[in-house]
């Protein structure tokens, strides 16, 4: 699909406009998923709403409706006939998708403000975009201090992705009987906790950064499995000794946090110590390994918020050149499992 220019002169003068004013759009279909609109026209069904029924029952005068309704409709958002408003399908799946709802709220509360300085991030290869947070080197430290929006929003994104595959990954990752498994990057303990319900046996250790560790150990304590998890604080990326019992070590939407060259690091630096048998299961979504176009579109552009708001070189990457990296860190992969949960890929890779 992207390997050639498929759309005609009018259409492809028409996408650039809408490109122009994509944020007048955006934001136009936040308003009126907030402000009630797309609720009310939803309840009236095939009946349609007036304007004034509209402005009766949302918190909008006739003025703010009315330039709203006019972009839902240049949107696709909303009909209209004989002073009526209906509902579209794409005003449906505004309103009542998980996964729309996901990434609206995410773009708004997480990446909206920063991408005003995507081109500074892109130049300087920092996420110059988080300062309007606050000032930090990278996103994941200040996970704990973001604006409560901002920090519920970011949990919830990362949550409805992983949390999708976990279980459909599970069967794959405890087929060989582990008994210890490290859990690179976990996080708040979703995958951890996971784990220790799926098998009772199974000793996990979390690895974070301090700041992540206290998030999971509060989460993990009120669940009653906290006397089956370790923790481990650890930076992944300096050269402090890894511990080297693992049957499994795991990562999950972990090393698409770093640029091509710490992935490499990281990785060599764990098969240094991984014991012999030991496997490494990575589980990521890839842009190409996608099989609809809008799931290529989404993470090629969840891309750019690492560019701009996370740490300013890393990216949802391509499988292929993610095979790249494995080979040369050391690995060779012995199992590919794509399209669990959302779109993900689990992979599980071996020393060479």
């Amino acid at each position: 699909m992207y390997q050639q220019d498929s759309l005609s002169a009018l259409e492809a003068i028409s996408e650039a406009q809408r490109i122009a004013f994509a944020p007048m759009l955006f934001q136009t279909a936040l308003c009126l998923r907030n402000m009630g609109v797309l609720t009310w026209l939803d309840k009236q069904g095939q009946h349609g709403a007036t304007l004034e029924s509209i402005t009766e029952n949302s918190a909008l005068n006739e003025y703010a409706a009315s330039v709203l309704l006019d972009m839902g409709l240049s949107g696709r958002i909303i009909t209209h006939k004989e002073g009526y408003y209906y509902l579209t399908k794409i005003g449906h799946y505004l309103l009542h998708d998980p996964m729309t709802r996901v990434n609206m709220n995410f773009t708004q509360d997480v990446c909206y403000q920063g991408l005003f300085y995507l081109e500074n991030a892109l130049e300087k290869g920092k996420p110059t975009g988080l300062q309007v947070f606050g000032d930090w080197p990278t996103i994941y430290p200040a996970l704990s201090q973001l604006p409560p929006a901002a920090r519920q929003s970011w949990f919830a994104f990362d949550h409805y992705y992983s949390d999708g595959a976990f279980n459909a990954a599970l069967p794959y990752v405890f087929a060989s009987h582990p008994a210890t498994l490290y859990d690179i990057g976990g996080n708040t303990g979703q995958w951890a906790l996971r784990c220790c319900q799926y098998d009772q046996n199974i000793a996990v250790t979390l690895f974070d950064l301090p700041q992540q560790i206290a998030l999971a150990r509060e989460n993990i304590d009120n669940t009653g499995l906290s006397h089956r998890i370790d923790f481990h604080a650890v930076d992944m990326l300096d050269d402090t000794p890894l511990p080297a019992e693992a049957d499994i070590w795991w990562m999950s939407q972990f090393l698409d946090c770093f640029s091509p060259e710490q992935i490499i690091t990281m990785l060599r630096r764990i098969g240094a110590v991984m014991k012999p048998g030991a496997k490494l299961c990575i589980m990521e979504l890839f842009w190409d390994a996608q099989k609809f176009e809008a799931a290529s579109f989404s993470l090629n552009a969840s891309s750019l918020y690492f560019t701009c708001m996370a740490n300013g070189n890393s990216r949802f990457y391509s499988v292929e050149k993610f095979y790249h990296y494995l080979s040369q860190a050391g690995f060779e992969v012995d199992e590919r499992h794509d399209n669990l949960g959302f779109g993900h890929t689990l992979l599980i890779c071996e020393k060479k």
